[in-house]
C-alpha cells in the first residue's frame, strides 16, 4: 500500500494491515502525525510527536487495535501532557497521572496522536466556548461542529484522525457526529470509567468513541468499557463487546415519539429522518409511534442539574491547586481574580445559574423539581422499552450552522441538545448515525444529517446490531469531508 493510503483505511481496517504485516505501526503512527500537522480545522490543541505518541503505549503489536492511534478530547487527564479543558484557568496544567480511558487505550497498545479541542469544560453545543477557538466543521469552514466534542469530531470527520474519544453530558459525542457526518456512542451511564475525566455534571458525564463507522465504534467501545475501582460508578457491559455483524432488522420494533417532534425540526432534516424510518421497514423492522410525555421537559431540567452539578464540580479551580493563578492582592482577592480571568462567559453563566438552583430557598423549587423530572422521564422509557426495542429520533433538530449564529442567545443554543437530552438523563445508551445529506434552513450546500438510535441500559449490543445494519443500508458516503 502506498504510504499516501494509510490514513484512509477506518481504524478497524488498519489494525489488520498492522497484524498483517503489510505495514508497520512506526509507517502507520508516522503518516497519522503528519496528517495531523496539517490541521487547518483547530481540531487540536496540543499534538504528539513520534516519541510522545508512544509514551505509556504497551503491547508488540499483536493486539487488533495495537499501533492504531487515537485522539484523545482535552477533558481526559493525560500524564505530563497538558490537559486544559479548552479554558485558561488550566493553562499550563500537566496532570500526574492518567485517566483510566486513556489508560485502557494505551495497553492496548494505541499511541495518542494529541489532545482535542473542546467546549470549555465540556460546556456547548457548538465548540464555540473553546478558550483557544473554536474548531471548525470540515464540510464547511463557516459552520460549527457541534459539541462539546466539536474537535474530536472535526477531526475524525476531517481525516487527521482514525479515532477520537469524546465524552457525553447532554449529548456532546452524539451532537457533533451528526453534524460532522460520523458516528458518535454515548455509552449506558457507569460502562466506561470516569476516572480521570475533568467533571462537569458528575451524574451525567460519559466517555464514548466518535469514529467513521459502526465497527470501529464497537472495537473502542470494547477496549474502554468494565469495572474499575478507582470509579464506584463504573461497571462495565456484561458478557463485553463484539464487533457487529447484523444484515436485518428483522422482528425489532422502533418507537418513534411523536410528540418530542414538533416545531423547530428542520424540514431537511425531517425529511432524512423519514426516509430512514423507510429505510428501516425494509429491512424488517417495524415502526411505532410511542409516547415519552416529559421528554420534552427534559431540556429545561438538564439545564438545572447540569449547571448545579457543576457549580459544585468547578469550586476547585481557585487559583490554589493547580492550573493558573491571577496576581491579586490577598487570598480573597486571588480567588476572585483567579476564576475571573480564567473561567469563559458560558461557564460563569452556567456556575451562577447552578449556584442559585442549590441557594437555601430554591433549591427544592429547582433542583429538587428537576430531580423529579429527570425521574419521570426514566420512567417514560422504561414504559416505552416494554412494548419496542429501540427509540429513534433525528440526533438534531438542525444540521450544522453558522460560526456566531446563536452564541447571542443561550436557549436557541440549548435547544440543540433537545433529542439527545432526554436519553442522559434516562443514563441509556445512544448512537448518531450518518443518515443522508440536508440542505441548511438558510440555504446553502446539503449537510450531514444524523439519525439517533436509543436502547435499554446496558444493550449496547443490540444496539450496535442494530445501527449495523441500517448503517450498511443506508451507504453513506462521507468522503466530502475528508481533507484531500
Amino acid at each position: 500500500m502506498a504510504e499516501g493510503d494509510l490514513t484512509k483505511p477506518t481504524a478497524a481496517a488498519t489494525g489488520l494491515l498492522i497484524s498483517s504485516g503489510e505495514v508497520s505501526s512506526d509507517e502507520i503512527l508516522e503518516a497519522w502525525i503528519e496528517r495531523a500537522a496539517g490541521d487547518d480545522l483547530n481540531a487540536y490543541l496540543w499534538r504528539a510527536t513520534g516519541e510522545q505518541a508512544q509514551n505509556g503505549v504497551e503491547g508488540s503489536g499483536s493486539g487488533p487495535l495495537a499501533g492504531v492511534p487515537v485522539a484523545i478530547k482535552d477533558i481526559f487527564c493525560t500524564q505530563g501532557v497538558p490537559t486544559t479543558a479548552a479554558s485558561k484557568i488550566l493553562q499550563g496544567y500537566l496532570p500526574p497521572y492518567d485517566a483510566t480511558a486513556v489508560s485502557r487505550l494505551a495497553k492496548a497498545g494505541m499511541p495518542m496522536l494529541g489532545k482535542m479541542n473542546m467546549d470549555e469544560f465540556a460546556m456547548g453545543s457548538s465548540n464555540e466556548n473553546s478558550a483557544y477557538g473554536p474548531a471548525l466543521n470540515p464540510w464547511d469552514r463557516g459552520r460549527v461542529p457541534g459539541g462539546s466534542s466539536g474537535g474530536s469530531a472535526a477531526a475524525v470527520a476531517g481525516g487527521l484522525a482514525p479515532w477520537a474519544l469524546g465524552t457525553d453530558t447532554g449529548g456532546s459525542i452524539r451532537q457533533p457526529a451528526a453534524l460532522c457526518g460520523i458516528v458518535g456512542l454515548k455509552p449506558t451511564y457507569g460502562s466506561i470509567s470516569r476516572y480521570g475525566m475533568i467533571a462537569f455534571a458528575s451524574s451525567l458525564d460519559q466517555c464514548g468513541p466518535i469514529t467513521r463507522d459502526v465497527t470501529d465504534a464497537a472495537l473502542l467501545l470494547g477496549v474502554l468499557e468494565g469495572r474499575d475501582e478507582m470509579d464506584s460508578t463504573s461497571v462495565g457491559i456484561s458478557g463485553g463487546i463484539s464487533s457487529p455483524s447484523a444484515s436485518d432488522l428483522s422482528g425489532l420494533v422502533f418507537g418513534v415519539p411523536v410528540g418530542l417532534l414538533g416545531e423547530g425540526v428542520e424540514p431537511g432534516v425531517r425529511a432524512v429522518f423519514d426516509a430512514t424510518l423507510d429505510r428501516i421497514s425494509s429491512l424488517g423492522g417495524k415502526i411505532e409511534e410511542i409516547d415519552l410525555p416529559h421528554a420534552g421537559h427534559g431540556i429545561s431540567a438538564y439545564y438545572v442539574l447540569a449547571p448545579a452539578e457543576a457549580s459544585t464540580n468547578l469550586s476547585r479551580y481557585d487559583g490554589v491547586r493547580y492550573g493558573s493563578r491571577a496576581p491579586s492582592s490577598g487570598l480573597v482577592d486571588m480567588y476572585e481574580q483567579t476564576r475571573s480571568a480564567g473561567f469563559g462567559p458560558e461557564v460563569k453563566r452556567r456556575i451562577m445559574l447552578g449556584t442559585y438552583a442549590l441557594s437555601s430557598g430554591y433549591y427544592d423549587a429547582y433542583y429538587g423539581r428537576a430531580q423529579r423530572v429527570r425521574t419521570m422521564i426514566v420512567r417514560d422509557f422504561e414504559s416505552a422499552f416494554a412494548d419496542v426495542d429501540f427509540v429513534v429520533t433525528p440526533t438534531s433538530p438542525s444540521v450544522a450552522f453558522r460560526l456566531g449564529e446563536k452564541t447571542e442567545d443561550p436557549w436557541t443554543m440549548y435547544l440543540n441538545d433537545l433529542f439527545t437530552v432526554p436519553m442522559s438523563l434516562a443514563g441509556i445508551p445512544a448512537i448518531s448515525i450518518p443518515a443522508g445529506l440536508a440542505p441548511p434552513a438558510g440555504g446553502g450546500p446539503d449537510l450531514p444529517v444524523g439519525f439517533q438510535i436509543a436502547a435499554p441500559a446496558f444493550r449496547e449490543q443490540k444496539l450496535l446490531e442494530a445501527a449495523f445494519a441500517l448503517e450498511s443500508a443506508i451507504g453513506f458516503d462521507g468522503s466530502p469531508a475528508r481533507i484531500p
